[in-house]
């Protein structure tokens, strides 16, 4: 079947797998495939400072795994989502081949707001993480320099570059200072 016949009509998360490699960036999004802009400079070197903090953390206490650049999550509402830098603890990584996407929602999704990302997009995001499983999930905003964390049925906590961001359950004995996010 051609690209374009597959445009046509709505798809599930099993096809798009499939397919994804033709599209670059990119969701599924209530069966249609959403095609994702470049990031811009301050994007990526927020995304891979985080990415590095919670990855030296996380290799020197063999808690699992972290995935940066998009990687697709299956969730139970039939959309594949990409989190910005996303960790999977190691009891979850049985049976899940190295060359497909997630078939679940990340223990900790972080999003890192794009300049002229509408808010209520990234609430949206938020709220379909924390519906499809994930326990934590970061916004990191490098326009304010502050991170706001978000747990199932606890109100949101921004932090600022004088407070520290901490791992909790999800990501034992992690902490690092705000401001080193953006430093």
């Amino acid at each position: 079947m051609s690209t374009a016949a597959i445009q046509e009509r709505l798809i599930t998360a099993d096809e798009f797998e499939r397919i994804a490699h033709r599209y670059g960036r990119s969701e599924l999004i209530d069966g249609r495939i959403i095609q994702m802009s470049p990031t811009k400079r301050q994007h990526g070197k927020v995304e891979n400072r985080v990415a590095w903090l919670i990855t030296q953390h996380v290799n020197t206490h063999a808690l699992g795994e972290v995935g940066t650049g998009e990687v697709g999550c299956k969730l139970p509402n039939g959309r594949v989502r990409a989190p910005d830098v996303l960790f999977v603890p190691k009891d979850r990584l049985v049976d899940v081949p190295e060359d497909a996407f997630w078939p679940f929602a990340p223990n900790l999704a972080v999003e890192v707001i794009s300049q002229g990302e509408k808010r209520q997009k990234v609430r949206d995001k938020v709220n379909e993480w924390i519906a499809a499983g994930s326990d934590l999930v970061w916004v990191v905003d490098p326009q304010s320099c502050t991170v706001t964390v978000y747990e199932r049925a606890v109100p949101p906590c921004v932090l600022g570059e004088g407070d520290t961001l901490e791992g909790g359950a999800v990501l034992p004995g992690f902490s690092c200072s705000v401001a080193e996010i953006f430093g």
